[in-house]
């Protein structure tokens, strides 16, 4: 027996004096409602309602029980609108990882419009260059640059991550201005050094650049390979070399002359990124705002890697 079914057709015969009336606003035929009464009162041990073929009349304990139903179907009602309310509603603590530089040039700046929008959600952000596993770290969602190779993840791709040449005025002085992409291999080329988990932590060094001939690649050398971009950019401030870094981190200081683009007329890299979560049909709407905010900040204009 359903029981809070029953509780409800007992209220309703109540309130409504009849079993022909229950039924209407029960949706159920007078014989269904007869069995629900039947039933609870089976249960219950005892009378709930006296009926006859004239009449009927709630018994002494129906009526407490009567009230006691309603006030338990209300509270009911009660739960089913709060759950209905926080499914509704982005609220809770959401947990995001995302590359340092992206967190610091993209997507921090606009958090304050997402905490406006959405002032009940509080952001747990990690910023991080390494790789993390959603499930074992605790995340909902990351941003991660290169192609997404886990199936269990749904990637929604964001805007193209550029990339820019450059070296410092003091070092091209010094040591010659890159003419072909082969004279890199003169130049103290500084890396970036990816995560053990990232799928080009094994390549080998190298450049590649698309010019008037095509695409080349350069088997590059430097004496100095860093796992932190802000880092990289910094020693390339401080004339140690050439380094191939984000447009989005170094195009201040090109505007600024503290740096010069390297082979202007070559296209360099572009690096896919991409929003990455776990497939679940009970997405929670905290989640799903930020997969909505992101994607409408920075959402993809399709453009393939070099």
């Amino acid at each position: 027996m359903d029981l809070l079914k029953a509780m409800t057709v007992f209220v309703r015969v109540v309130e409504t004096g009849s079993l022909t009336a229950a039924g209407l606003a029960c949706d159920l035929s007078p014989t269904m409602v007869g069995n629900h009464l039947q039933a609870l009162e089976a249960r219950l041990g005892t009378r709930l309602i006296h009926r006859t073929t004239r009449k009927q009349q709630i018994s002494a304990f129906g009526r407490a029980y009567y009230e006691r139903c309603v006030e338990i179907l209300g509270l009911v009602n009660d739960v089913d609108r709060l759950a209905l309310d926080h499914l509704g509603t982005p609220r809770g603590r959401l947990r995001i990882t995302a590359p340092v530089i992206f967190s610091n040039e993209c997507l921090i700046p606009a958090i304050a419009e997402y905490c406006r929008r959405y002032p009940e959600v509080q952001l747990d952000v990690v910023a991080a260059d390494t790789l993390s596993d959603l499930i074992e770290d605790g995340f909902e969602a990351a941003i991660r640059i290169g192609r997404p190779g886990n199936p269990d993840l749904v990637a929604r791709p964001l805007q193209p991550y550029r990339l820019v040449l450059c070296a410092s005025s003091a070092y091209l002085d010094s040591n010659g201005v890159p003419a072909t992409p082969e004279d890199l291999r003169s130049h103290q080329c500084l890396t970036y050094s990816y995560p053990l988990r990232s799928e080009m932590h094994a390549a080998q060094p190298e450049w590649t650049l698309l010019g008037p001939n095509g695409s080349v690649s350069v088997p590059i050398n430097g004496r100095l390979k860093i796992d932190n971009s802000d880092a990289l950019r910094r020693a390339v401030l401080a004339d140690m070399g050439i380094a191939l870094l984000p447009s989005i981190q170094v195009d201040a200081d090109i505007k600024a002359n503290r740096l010069i683009k390297v082979l202007p007329d070559y296209v360099l890299p572009v690096r896919s990124i991409n929003l990455l979560y776990l497939r679940d049909r009970q997405m929670s709407p905290k989640l799903r705002s930020f997969i909505d905010f992101v994607v409408e900040r920075f959402g993809n204009v399709s453009e393939p890697d070099i």
